[in-house]
């Protein structure tokens, strides 16, 4: 009897060991299953709504994203604030030269251009324009406006409330890191 026993004991450490095993097994199975789906509902972090966080300097920025020819066109145009962590985040599907203009813009505007790299390739500090005249023509309105080119292609554009760039301390040359891969989905 006492092998007997000896033996049932055995087995039921043997049975314990194989379970505790397999409940290693299964918390393996579970925090990789757990990883796997974080990694996926995040997909590569992007932001699906018409903003992104970037961080500027080491500061972070919700900027409005414009990814079509509409809201390219439209910029910040009409807006008579722009609170000192926002902007907008221009992006094209190339690098290319650019010039941007402040038609119907209320207020001055920072606006920097970057290379595919987010490198800051040109800096300008836009100033508002007066509005359109009501006998003024459409074309003259908008031949008047001042222009403000890159000094080389340009991938994005970001454009900040006024004097920001100069408060953040970027100059030419300086690095954004931007999240390329989801902005390239926004043009998609």
């Amino acid at each position: 009897m006492g092998g007997s026993n000896r033996s049932r004991w055995r087995n039921a450490t043997a049975c314990r060991r194989h379970h505790q095993v397999d409940g290693d097994s299964m918390n393996t199975f579970k925090t990789a299953a757990i990883i796997l789906l974080l990694t996926l509902l995040s997909g590569c972090g992007c932001e699906n709504g018409p903003t992104e966080t970037i961080q500027i300097a080491g500061q972070p920025f919700v900027l409005e994203v414009a990814s079509d020819e509409a809201a390219i066109a439209r910029g910040m145009g009409g807006r008579d604030q722009i609170p000192p962590d926002e902007g907008m985040l221009f992006v094209f599907p190339n690098n290319l030269p650019r010039r941007f203009w402040m038609k119907d813009c209320l207020v001055d505007i920072d606006i920097m251009f970057l290379d595919p790299l987010g490198r800051i390739t040109s800096i300008h500090m836009m100033k508002a324009e007066p509005p359109q005249d009501p006998e003024e023509t459409q074309a003259a309105y908008e031949q008047r406006l001042t222009r403000y080119p890159t000094s080389l292609g340009a991938k994005y554009a970001i454009e900040l409330r006024a004097s920001r760039i100069k408060d953040l301390g970027l100059e030419i040359g300086d690095k954004v890191d931007l999240p390329h891969d989801c902005l390239k989905q926004r043009l998609e």
